[in-house]
């Protein structure tokens, strides 16, 4: 069963910005704080919470970032000029923790192009998330998580909910549901490496999922999330239009609906 909620929320004009967003002046004032996980061969930027134990975790899952200067030039960078999901977890007062993805905020010897374009959703990077995910587990005694996700993180909350069996809940914003079908959709070059979440479609049927739609969303158009969710046939799924593109209005729409509970068939 999938429910459908529409939000009618004022878009705020959103105007560039020059510089890449800084981990420690984003979540100054706030109980995250910056770390670095060490795990190969990408070491993962992080927010982390105070240092106890939790037994739920929310995990926020960041997007592509900077991947590309044009439609066809990648970045040299692919840290995130703006963060939806930097903003959301800072502000989140359930305990919460960042994550970003391969070569964000941070550079290697393994950091080329390829990682964060035609390869972002490879099996290797699926693998250093989920990485990720077991030392949060560890540091902080997580018996299970909420993962979070935004545009292209939104694929790997869904590939790391079905690997996984501690994934309790998913939540997407603007989220790249199936990349395949988003690249043949836009009329880009096929990501022939991407793992689908559609992979995991059994254990994800019974994950309670709640999905953000941008209306007006030109990058991952609303016609993604209706493949997935027709693809799935999940028990537990929602689906919120929110009146937006692929940034603006989902923070009012999260603090709307992300607390609710998702209903189940």
């Amino acid at each position: 069963m999938w429910v459908k909620k529409t939000v009618l929320i004022a878009a705020l004009a959103l105007t560039g910005c020059v510089a890449r967003v800084n981990l420690q002046h984003a979540s100054a004032g706030s109980a995250l704080v910056p770390h670095t996980l060490n795990t190969a061969p990408y070491p993962l930027a992080t927010l982390l919470p105070p240092a106890r134990s939790y037994s739920r975790l929310r995990v926020y899952i960041e997007g592509d970032g900077h991947a590309w200067a044009t439609r066809s030039q990648p970045s040299t960078d692919p840290t995130p000029a703006v963060s939806l999901m930097v903003q959301l977890a800072v502000a989140d007062p359930l305990p919460s923790a960042y994550l970003a993805r391969p070569c964000q905020y941070l550079t290697g010897p393994h950091c080329t192009a390829a990682v964060w374009t035609d390869q972002r959703f490879d099996a290797p990077q699926m693998q250093v998330m989920n990485a990720a995910l077991d030392r949060l587990k560890q540091r902080f005694g997580v018996h299970t998580f909420e993962l979070i996700g935004h545009s292209g993180g939104a694929a790997v909350a869904l590939v790391l909910a079905g690997m996984r069996d501690d994934v309790v809940q998913v939540q997407t914003l603007a989220g790249n549901l199936d990349p395949a079908y988003w690249a043949s959709l836009q009329h880009l070059s096929p990501l022939p490496g991407a793992v689908s979440p559609l992979t995991y479609r059994q254990r994800l049927q019974g994950i309670p999922q709640r999905h953000f739609v941008g209306e007006q969303d030109r990058t991952v158009p609303p016609q993604v999330a209706q493949h997935y969710v027709q693809a799935l046939q999940g028990q537990c799924v929602e689906v919120v239009n929110v009146a937006g593109g692929h940034v603006d209005g989902f923070e009012a729409a999260w603090r709307q609906f992300g607390g609710q509970g998702i209903g189940c068939q």
